[in-house]
């Protein structure tokens, strides 16, 4: 079971469960959107017709935007250089519902997310003699701190490469 619609001068095959990112929508996240312009619906395999009196409806997301996508102009010899970029708005529609001939297809619902675990918090000393001991241990070194030999730095190099001479350029004719 699927629907050709089209939506911001697009059009898209979507089924019941579908999450379909499509042009920017003016609703906010959680409404329910009905998409009226349908093209073709099919309500079995190999079976397409008209989309008239067809309904699909779903759910909003998310809206957020797309990745950049850089435009470049070049026209060579001419010293002509442009580069644009662009990020194209989108709404996130999972689709609940198509609805046609007196037949409702519905999407299955979503699982519920699990809320997040509280963070833990750190766990008070229960004796003042455990408090103490705590306050006096002492600090264990972390890994990797040895500290390395300077390497010398490239100015110094090339100072020394300059002194020796190198090449025809430095002897002398003779």
């Amino acid at each position: 079971m699927y629907a050709v619609i089209r939506s911001g001068g697009k059009q898209y095959r979507v089924a019941p469960g579908d999450i379909v990112k499509i042009e920017k929508l003016p609703a906010k996240d959680g409404e329910t959107v009905e998409f009226k312009d349908v093209l073709a619906v099919s309500g079995e395999e190999g079976k397409i017709g008209p989309g008239a009196d067809v309904l699909v409806s779903g759910q909003v997301m998310e809206s957020g935007r797309n990745d950049k996508i850089l435009v470049f102009h070049f026209k060579r010899k001419k010293q002509y250089k442009k580069i644009l970029g662009h990020r194209q708005h989108y709404t996130a529609v999972r689709i609940t519902e198509i609805a046609f001939d007196g037949q409702r297809f519905t999407a299955p619902e979503l699982p519920q997310r699990k809320p997040k675990a509280a963070p833990k918090t750190a766990v008070e000393p229960e004796t003042e003699a455990d408090a103490g001991a705590e306050q006096t241990a002492p600090k264990a070194k972390a890994a990797g701190t040895k500290k390395t030999a300077k390497k010398p730095a490239r100015k110094a190099q090339a100072k020394k490469a300059a002194k020796k001479g190198s090449g025809s350029k430095n002897k002398k004719k003779r």
